[in-house]
């Protein structure tokens, strides 16, 4: 992973800590695991939360049609390369 890219997901695990009040560390999210459900245990309102800060913070649309979104959401990882691929700022 490069470091632009290690950066990122860090950025991004701190948004979902800030947004969602968990009460755990950023660095405390595991890359690769769940973040619905098991694993982070965020449920359908967390993941739309999510959804929103991080079309506003990076400037694109997460939009609740979009059929990738169980893979998009599906770990901290798959979220930091979706971002990565279709931020804007």
């Amino acid at each position: 992973m490069s470091q632009a890219t290690q950066e990122l997901q860090n950025e991004v695990a701190g948004l979902i800590v800030s947004a969602l009040n968990l009460d755990i560390n950023a660095d405390e999210i595991q890359a690769d695991a769940p973040l619905y459900g098991e694993g982070l245990g965020l449920d359908s309102i967390d993941i739309l939360e999510v959804a929103l800060v991080v079309s506003k913070h990076f400037g694109f649309q997460l939009r609740a049609d979009n059929a990738d979104n169980v893979r998009i959401f599906s770990s901290l990882a798959n979220l930091t390369r979706h971002i990565a691929a279709n931020r804007t700022k």
